[in-house]
């Protein structure tokens, strides 16, 4: 049976970002709840705002999030494949999202439903270039073709304030992960918060694993560190294990072409602060994981 042959159905992919949310609803809106699928892969390490917010996106367009999972953790993705995912090669996403997208995809809705998926994701008009690369991965990975769209580019105008929408007309407060600088400045009087403040980052770019995504670069684990320490030194403490265990020089981090490990950057940020780090561009992060 090829895709002619299918019943159509139409697949949010949900990253549990403001992107892929209000693109979910609009893919409701136009084509009815029966007819759509709300799809998550669970990585094991998103943050607990992240659940909340998911929950109710869900209620809020009224479809029931289906969720998919590899069972292990990022971390447990490495030691497996032996190798310690960096900005350049990310094994956990490989395994835990686009493996159990792709086994999703062919053997239950194409194989047991005999449904065609139509896959929508949340990406803006400034990620274009992951649009072009979605689009060319469906288009060939997958046993046939499988369409792509991408509404937030094709439909809408580039100044959509989604975040504005979904907290202001939906009534439903955004990840914290995007403004918990904001948060922690107000509620905590978190002094790192403050200067992240000053340097107008609100929070993360992404709200993917907790912070801990480990295509993040100098920027982004700099922010991890002024908001998260103790999340900081998770992933520090699980590259100096992965090191140990496998006796590799190798690191999340890379600088000057050479390994340069969470615990070297940690020591330099201690002593030269984060300010300094805060505009260093970081590398296109992050990839398959996020559709936001």
């Amino acid at each position: 049976m090829d895709a002619h042959e299918r019943q159509t159905v139409h697949v949010a992919m949900f990253s549990g970002g403001a992107g892929s949310a209000f693109v979910a609803h609009h893919m409701v809106q136009t084509y009815g709840k029966e007819n759509c699928i709300l799809f998550f892969t669970n990585t094991l390490w998103e943050d607990e705002d992240n659940y909340r917010f998911m929950d109710e996106v869900s209620k809020y367009i009224g479809l029931e999030i289906t969720e998919r999972l590899d069972g292990r953790t990022p971390e447990e993705v490495f030691y497996d494949e032996r190798f310690l995912g960096n900005a350049r090669l990310a094994k956990c996403s490989e395994e835990l999202k686009v493996r159990q997208t792709i086994v999703f995809l062919e053997e239950e809705l194409r194989n047991q439903k005999k449904l065609e998926p139509i896959l929508y994701f949340g990406i803006g008009p400034h990620e274009k270039h992951r649009a072009e690369n979605l689009k060319d991965f469906y288009a060939h990975f997958p046993l046939e073709p499988i369409e792509t769209r991408f509404p937030l580019i094709e439909l809408f105008r580039e100044d959509l304030d989604a975040k504005g929408i979904i907290r202001n007309e939906w009534g439903i407060e955004l990840p914290r992960m995007y403004n918990i600088a904001e948060q922690l400045a107000e509620k905590e009087n978190n002094e790192n918060a403050k200067i992240l403040l000053k340097n107008k980052i609100k929070g993360f770019s992404h709200a993917n694993c907790s912070g801990r995504c480990v295509r993040g670069g100098f920027q982004h684990y700099a922010i991890l560190y002024a908001i998260w320490p103790e999340r900081y030194r998770q992933q520090e403490e699980m590259e100096e294990r992965f090191r140990k265990a496998f006796k590799k020089d190798v690191s999340i981090l890379k600088k000057d072409g050479a390994p340069y490990t969470m615990k070297q950057f940690r020591e330099v940020m201690e002593v030269e602060g984060v300010e300094k780090f805060l505009f260093k561009e970081d590398a296109d992060i992050p990839c398959v994981c996020s559709f936001s």
